[in-house]
This record gives structure tokens, C-alpha cells and sequence, in this order.
């Protein structure tokens, strides 16, 4: 199978070992608002047409997808996983990452976003499910992407003596800056832990904002040192809810399929 034309290849100076898409919602057997390529097993889609479109999904990557049970938290798995038993459920974390051929690492999203990671010499990748929740984390210990990378630096054996100039991050679509309205709580989160974020919420309206959730990440990875961040700039090319016809939302339709982003070793 032929990768589908408007499935997204980032366009990052990623080592060429490294491998990586986002799919869209071209290329599947899914019907009605799960047309076409609809990946979530979760949302209320006919279990065979997911099982089909992840079987495609494996065979355009030559590679393994790890779905995990995403659940707006900070947890981080290494792949590959063994299963306890064949029917396991999957594993419960909003990232992963390998320094080994064979699986991907998967995150799926329709509205949040998905950020990958990889080192300039191509010996791990990881890719993270980036909702505000995630982001934001808890106080003191961080959120999703803090996470992420300290255990792919601990897995580069370069924990003691961290230099995130080796790393590289690409973020992929999510609902845009002019669409994503969050309450003061939400931007009271991100405020006590960076004050700079303020900058990144509008007001709009009595007690309500609108988030610019691509530029919050980019924040924090910045403060983690990774400066060389590609892919989404808050453009409306970039919105899920903008972009109907290519891409999954769930804050615009509610039922809604997934779409996957990958990073593998090739």
C-alpha cells in the first residue's frame, strides 16, 4: 500500500533512520463520521473497519504501531511492550519512546496534539499526546513532555550530563489558537508554573480564553532546551476543527474518529 497523498511527512532534518507520518483521514474502510481512516477503537466505530484500518496503517510504516490507553496524564512507556497475556489491554501512558527497530511509537488525537521526538544520531525516538491536561501537568514534577524527556535522555544514557541541542521535536496538527476556549482555570495552570504563558491566551468573553496550545508546547520545550522545533505554528492550515475535510475533531463533531502520528527506527 501506497502512502496516501495527504498524509503528513514531517519536514524536519531528522537522521535518515528515523521514520515518521501523521495520517489524515484518507485511506480507510470507515463510514459515516469515522470516514475514512479511523484508528480509535474507542470511539463507538465497527471493530473490523478499525482492525482494517490499523492492518493498512502497519503496512504503509513496515513497522509495528503500540497503541496505548491515552488518558490525559504524564505516564511514559518504553517500547516494546510485552504483553501479559495475548488479549492485554493496552498499555496505560500518553507517550513512548524505543531505541529499537521494529515497533512505532503511536499517539492518536483528534484536537489535541501530538509532539515527536528524536536525536540528531537517530538512537531514540518518542512521540507524546499533548492535551492541556498533559501539558500542564502537576506542579513541581511537569507534565507530558517533561516527562518524555527524561526518560529518552536517560535512555541515550545521558541523564547525568543532559544536552537537549541534541534533540529535535515535531509538532503535528491540533485544534488551533482561534478555536481551542478554555476557562481561567486553565490558564491559571499554566500561568503559576510559567509566567510567560500568559501571553498565549486570549481573552474571550467573561471568565473564558482561547489557548494557543501549539505555542504553549513550544514554550515548554524551550525551557527544557530544546530550541529546533518544527511542524505546527498555530496556523489555521494546522487546526483540526478548521481543516474538516482532512482531519479528525472531536471539540467540532463530538463523534469523531482518530488520527495516529508515528516515529519508528528504520
Amino acid at each position: 500500500m501506497t502512502l496516501p497523498i495527504d498524509w503528513l511527512v514531517p519536514d524536519w532534518p531528522a537522521p535518515a533512520n528515523v521514520r515518521s507520518v501523521f495520517t489524515t483521514r484518507s485511506g480507510g474502510v470507515s463510514t459515516g463520521p469515522y470516514a475514512s481512516l479511523n484508528l480509535g477503537d474507542h470511539v463507538g466505530d465497527d471493530a473490523a473497519a478499525v482492525q482494517t484500518n490499523r492492518a493498512r496503517l502497519a503496512e504503509v510504516l513496515g513497522a509495528t504501531p503500540v497503541y496505548l490507553q491515552q488518558v490525559h496524564g504524564s505516564g511514559v512507556v518504553r517500547l516494546p511492550i510485552t504483553p501479559t497475556s495475548p488479549n492485554a489491554a493496552p498499555v496505560q501512558a500518553d507517550a513512548c519512546f524505543t531505541t529499537e527497530r521494529g515497533p512505532a511509537c503511536t499517539i492518536m488525537v483528534a484536537d489535541c496534539l501530538p509532539v515527536l521526538f528524536t536525536n540528531r544520531s537517530g538512537t531514540v525516538v518518542a512521540a507524546a499526546h499533548a492535551g492541556w491536561r498533559g501539558l500542564v501537568g502537576l506542579p513541581g514534577e511537569g507534565g507530558v513532555l517533561e516527562s518524555s524527556f527524561k526518560q529518552i535522555m536517560a535512555a541515550t544514557q545521558a541523564a547525568d550530563a543532559p544536552d537537549a541541542s541534541q534533540f529535535i521535536a515535531w509538532l503535528g496538527p491540533c485544534i488551533g489558537p482561534a478555536r481551542f476556549e478554555v476557562g481561567d482555570e486553565v490558564r491559571s495552570a499554566f500561568v503559576a508554573q510559567q509566567a510567560q504563558a500568559s501571553a498565549l491566551f486570549q481573552a474571550h468573553g467573561p471568565g473564558k480564553w482561547l489557548a494557543d496550545l501549539p505555542g504553549l508546547a513550544r514554550q515548554r520545550l524551550a525551557a527544557m532546551g530544546i530550541s529546533s522545533v518544527y511542524g505546527n505554528n498555530g496556523s489555521t492550515d494546522w487546526c483540526t476543527v478548521d481543516q474538516a475535510s482532512s482531519f479528525f475533531s472531536y471539540r467540532r463533531e463530538r463523534v469523531s474518529g482518530r488520527m495516529a502520528a508515528c516515529i519508528w527506527l528504520g
